[in-house]
């Protein structure tokens, strides 16, 4: 793979692991509020919660296909969203 091939996964891995700490943040407001019960109706909050982990999940999947073709590295085998969603960096 040429060079050009693997900046630009890298500037892609980049700006997805942003979107994903940015919807990590987001999901934490929205269940803060479902546990407050402030703003909204709960279904249209879990529908949102849910909705997020799935673009999550997938940003994640994202991620790890682009650093295992473009970057060469592994991934650890575990599920990245237990280590982003809990505060852990996103890679």
């Amino acid at each position: 793979m040429e060079d050009c091939d693997a900046a630009q996964a890298a500037e892609l891995v980049r700006a997805l692991c942003e979107q994903v700490r940015e919807m990590t943040a987001q999901l934490a407001r929205i269940e803060r509020q479902h546990l407050t019960g402030r703003r909204g109706r709960p279904s249209a909050m879990r529908m949102e919660a849910a909705a997020l982990r799935r673009d999550i999940k997938e940003a994640q999947a994202l991620i790890d296909r682009l650093q295992r073709r473009y970057l060469g590295r592994a991934t650890n085998g575990l599920p990245r969203s237990q280590s982003s969603v809990s505060g852990g960096a996103a890679r």
